[in-house]
């Protein structure tokens, strides 16, 4: 079942990546899912959506996007460091325009004094360059946490692609 978001928000990116003929791809860990699932729910998503990838273990990240192991063990799973290597690794690795990436600590235990539950990191990467935005959402609960994240990961996109040219 894709997040409940605001429909238009997704119908925008969608709209846009189709204007500019470009593609987008997710990577995603503590969402599981869910921001890939809130495209397909747009009609004509299939023509810009490439995929996503659910890294949802630390070994997926290093197989399928490249995150480089050393990132994860300096500085966590969840950081700024990996957010921006997940986005970068996975536009590349897709061959795409645009990717969004997200990590986070949706709860309910996982948190420490550091890192909280509720803190989560997303990235978007373009080739002109990459934007991480750190969240600290609080505890919302599991599911709180994972829709306020694909709201900010679906807003932080909308927001790239107003602000970047066209290429």
């Amino acid at each position: 079942m894709a997040a409940k978001t605001k429909p238009d928000i997704g119908k925008q990116i969608i709209d846009i990546l189709t204007e500019r003929n470009q593609t987008i791809v997710t990577a995603e860990s503590c969402t599981g899912g869910l921001v890939a699932a809130a495209l397909t729910d747009i009609p004509g998503a299939s023509a810009v959506l490439y995929g996503g990838y659910v890294t949802y273990a630390n070994s997926a990240k290093s197989k399928m996007i490249r995150v480089q192991s050393r990132l994860i063990r300096d500085y966590g799973a969840v950081s700024n460091q990996v957010a921006r290597a997940m986005a970068d690794g996975a536009r590349n690795t897709a061959n795409v325009d645009f990717a969004v990436a997200v990590s986070g600590i949706a709860g309910p235990d996982g948190g420490s004094e550091k890192k909280p539950v509720g803190l989560v990191y997303i990235a978007v990467s373009s080739e002109l360059t990459t934007l991480v935005i750190e969240h600290r959402f609080g505890d919302l609960g599991r599911n709180g946490i994972r829709q306020a994240s694909v709201e900010a990961a679906l807003n932080l996109v909308l927001q790239v692609l107003t602000s970047d040219p066209p290429q």
